[in-house]
């Protein structure tokens, strides 16, 4: 399935679901994948730990952000693809990243976790039939489908690229 098939499309996670092409999720997944592995590693690793502002996350913290974010919404869609019925409990994003450390970690270290994770959440999706990918649940506030999970996790990536693109590539 589609972008455009999502119907009706979430508010808030609309931000993030419209950054992405409007091509079937496995394209999208196989995209993501592809941009991560494109990432110039060594400019990363120059900016270091540092922010373009004080209280800002590194680029460790955004990456570290990536992986945990997308963990959690691959559990909610395999929930949700399962028709559990549970309602997930939601998480303090800020809170992970300050218990997280990421400075402690490579940006190598960081991105080859992300990319095994994307892999991993492209399988999952890869198993999934248009009825599980039609199957809705509440996602934070949101009543969301796992299509909708699926072009998220695409899309928060997009935009986190983007602004380690525009803030941290200066520095």
């Amino acid at each position: 399935m589609k972008r455009s098939d999502i119907n009706p499309m979430p508010e808030y996670w609309d931000r993030y679901i419209n950054l992405v092409a409007d091509v079937e999720l496995g394209q999208a997944l196989q995209d993501s994948i592809r941009q991560l592995d494109q990432l110039d590693r060594a400019a990363l690793t120059r900016v270091g730990d540092r922010t373009y502002a004080p209280g800002k996350w590194s680029v460790k913290d955004i990456i570290q952000h990536l992986t945990d974010v997308e963990r959690i919404m691959s559990y909610r869609a395999l929930l949700f693809a399962r028709r559990n019925g549970t309602i997930p409990q939601g998480f303090g994003p800020d809170l992970f990243a300050a218990n997280a450390v990421a400075n402690r970690r490579t940006i190598d270290e960081l991105i080859d976790e992300l990319l095994i994770v994307r892999r991993s959440t492209k399988d999952l999706y890869d198993s999934f039939d248009d009825e599980m990918l039609k199957a809705r649940g509440i996602n934070w506030e949101q009543e969301v489908s796992v299509l909708d999970l699926g072009f998220i996790i695409v899309g928060h990536q997009l935009h986190h690229l983007n602004v380690i693109a525009e803030r941290y590539s200066p520095l």
